[in-house]
């Protein structure tokens, strides 16, 4: 469980951390865009009252505390499984990765009232519409890494070649 929490806080400071920085100091959420290194990397300034790419948005605030608790949900069940069964290290990093990120976001809809997205990413010749932030790339690559590695990480699970 320490390395879940370890993972969980550190992807929560950072995320948290970047977003301060980006909208308050460098006041994206007044300029609306920043070219970093474009069309690579840019800041454009989203707030994202929904899921991923503004699904589920709505201007209700019963909108934005159905995902405060579905996220809270999600993070505290996680939480749980995680804690209960023997998982190796990378099951355990992949959910320090989701919860921190849930709980980054989440601090987001309740502060803002939406989630603070400000990194895009487009290409030569190609505009991407869609902006992200450090939680969402947390989230993203925490289930991915759920859905890839549990099962098959268990500590209780001997390895080829090595015996129990």
């Amino acid at each position: 469980m320490q390395l879940t929490a370890r993972i969980a806080a550190g992807v929560l400071i950072l995320d948290q951390i970047s977003k301060y920085i980006v909208v308050h100091l460098m006041e994206l959420d007044r300029l609306g865009a920043i070219d970093v290194l474009p069309p690579w990397i840019n800041f454009r300034m989203a707030w994202n009252q929904g899921v991923n790419f503004g699904l589920l948005s709505g201007e209700a605030d019963w909108t934005r505390w159905a995902l405060i608790a579905l996220a809270l949900a999600i993070a505290g069940w996680v939480w749980v499984w995680i804690a209960r069964e023997p998982h190796g290290a990378r099951v355990k990093a992949s959910a320090g990765l989701l919860v921190g990120g849930a709980l980054g976001n989440v601090i987001d809809r309740v502060a803002y009232g939406a989630v603070a997205d400000f990194l895009n990413m487009s290409l030569p010749g190609w505009t991407n519409p869609y902006s992200f932030n450090v939680a969402d790339i947390a989230i993203f690559l925490g289930a991915a890494g759920l859905a890839l590695f549990t099962g098959g990480d268990s500590p209780t699970t001997p390895r080829p070649g090595k015996r129990k």
